[in-house]
């Protein structure tokens, strides 16, 4: 039985039977089995670099795994490409997203199943028809001829709900559904696996978010370094056993918020504005602070970062002032320059290159500081490397590993080690915990303290209330593009924060 009571089938819709796969330099899946049920939701666990996406690659056709089976209704199968999969009724939202950007919605969630006239021509007004009544079903407040470049990343995961949804399967995958959309969405969302689930499909649910396991899964699997730990009903876990399976520790402090003596402001932003989105944003940020942004997703706290940085065009009602002086900020080499570093929310997308290797990514920005003659030198580049891979605890083979090759917990660590390594005296941090495991979480929010400590300042941005509360000093939340009020730690709440963020429509 599952949590709604329905009788699941006694023979298993799918099963990966003894799965293993290796990498030049380290065994990725070692004889891992997971079967799933139809009508099942189906929780897969585990620390980034456990193995949950090689998991699914294998299921989607994207790798072929050194050993063992694909079966689907109890028969062996050969998926060789996701069209495959597709084809045996298996569909996957990722969670790294990949919209081809110069088409439309509608077609990419008909990507690779245009729909035709009788002429064999593309049928353009029957397919963003069709699309638009799926969005609609949906509840996604998006219109199918708008192209995918100018949707968020929020907008862009909504629409790769839509095209998973869009597809007859049997089995759906969901990695990281909810990791850049609102909790209102998170609801829709919900509301759509647990129809699917009635209906008979199979849904194999990936997250990290402890409190949406417990709410929708029937059963929970737990991979870490490769192999299956436990497969059990969710209701034999509790959250402190989870943790402690998936990372092999206890975690006993979620937030290890360090007490630091909050300067002088090291930062003041007076009527800042980066039009369309940000209207007359007013900050100060002191010395061992963590300021947090908060509000909804669309509220203009990225555009406000990235403007404030350079990437896009802003300016203020004066000048920036930063440590005491003046300065303009016209393009992110003049906030480099200025000790500013920004960890933005697309890490594939502006954070990394992806055809170059870990050790080359880390180097990046600092590279006039360590070779300050013009002539690179590859064994420091790899000293220096190597010291962040074991400061940040990046697991990776080497630091010639293509970074595209990580999973995206040590991608984010790739990242930070970059930006650490320039040696800011203030660190940008938009949403760095998205789709990011527990662990990994938690080493991030000890680096904040570390940063704090030695005297640095930080602005964190995060989607997730109880991090941006447990991590943050002050907090701003934005609403509508503009800053709608500031709480101090004392007067933290969800409820206040929710309020604020509400604040639509407000006199500007």
């Amino acid at each position: 039985m599952d949590r709604e009571g329905r009788d699941i089938e006694t023979a298993p819709v799918l099963t990966l039977s003894s799965i293993s796969k290796s990498f030049p330099g380290v065994r990725v899946l070692d004889q891992v089995t997971l079967s799933v049920h139809a009508g099942e939701v189906h929780a897969l666990m585990g620390e980034n670099g456990a193995g949950k996406s090689t998991l699914m690659k294998i299921l989607m056709g994207i790798y072929a795994p050194d050993s063992g089976a694909v079966l689907v209704d109890g028969e062996p199968v050969e998926i060789a490409s996701p069209k495959d999969a597709l084809l045996r009724g298996v569909a996957m939202i990722h969670q790294e997203l990949n919209p081809v950007l110069d088409m439309t919605i509608a077609e990419n969630i008909f990507l690779g199943r245009e729909r035709r006239t009788a002429a064999g021509l593309f049928d353009e007004r029957g397919t963003r028809r069709e699309a638009q009544a799926i969005l609609d079903r949906l509840d996604i407040d998006l219109e199918a001829d708008r192209p995918m470049r100018e949707l968020s990343v929020a907008q862009m995961q909504l629409v790769e709900i839509a095209k998973a949804i869009s597809v007859e399967s049997r089995i759906i995958v969901m990695d990281e559904p909810t990791s850049a959309i609102t909790e209102a969405d998170v609801e829709t969302l919900f509301g759509h696996v647990q129809r699917l689930a009635a209906s008979g499909v199979g849904i194999i649910y990936i997250s990290h978010k402890m409190d949406e396991i417990f709410r929708i899964a029937d059963t929970i699997s737990v991979l870490r370094d490769g192999g299956l730990v436990r497969t059990d009903a969710a209701g034999a876990f509790d959250e402190p056993t989870l943790i402690s399976l998936m990372v092999g520790r206890s975690l006993d402090d979620t937030f290890p918020k360090r007490s630091v003596e909050i300067g002088e402001p090291v930062l003041t932003v007076r009527g800042w504005s980066s039009p369309p989105v940000v209207r007359n944003v007013s900050i100060e940020l002191r010395r061992g602070e963590v300021l947090g942004i908060g509000g909804l997703i669309g509220a203009g706290r990225s555009e406000f970062v990235e403007s404030l940085f350079g990437i896009r065009r802003g300016r203020g009602a004066g000048p920036v002032r930063l440590r005491g002086r003046d300065v303009r900020i016209r393009r992110p080499r003049d906030a480099i320059r200025l000790g500013i570093a920004l960890v933005t929310e697309d890490r594939k997308g502006s954070g990394l290159n992806l055809a170059a290797s870990v050790g080359e990514n880390i180097t990046l920005v600092a590279l006039h500081r360590l070779f300050s003659t013009g002539i690179l030198n590859r064994r420091e580049e790899r000293r220096v490397a190597r010291s962040y891979i074991d400061r940040l605890r990046i697991r990776t083979p080497s630091d010639g590993q293509l970074v595209s090759r990580l999973s995206g917990g040590n991608q984010q660590k790739v990242v930070l080690s970059k930006w650490l390594l320039s040696e800011p005296d203030i660190v940008i941090l938009d949403d760095p915990t998205r789709g990011i495991d527990v662990g990994a979480k938690r080493d991030l929010y000890e680096l904040i303290g570390e940063l704090v400590e030695t005297g640095r300042s930080v602005i964190l941005i995060s989607s997730e209330m109880s991090e941006l509360m447990g991590m943050s000093d002050r907090i701003h939340v934005m609403a509508e593009g503009r800053v709608t009020g500031t709480l101090e730690r004392s007067e933290f709440s969800q409820e206040r924060i929710l309020e604020l963020a509400s604040r639509f429509g407000a006199e500007k």
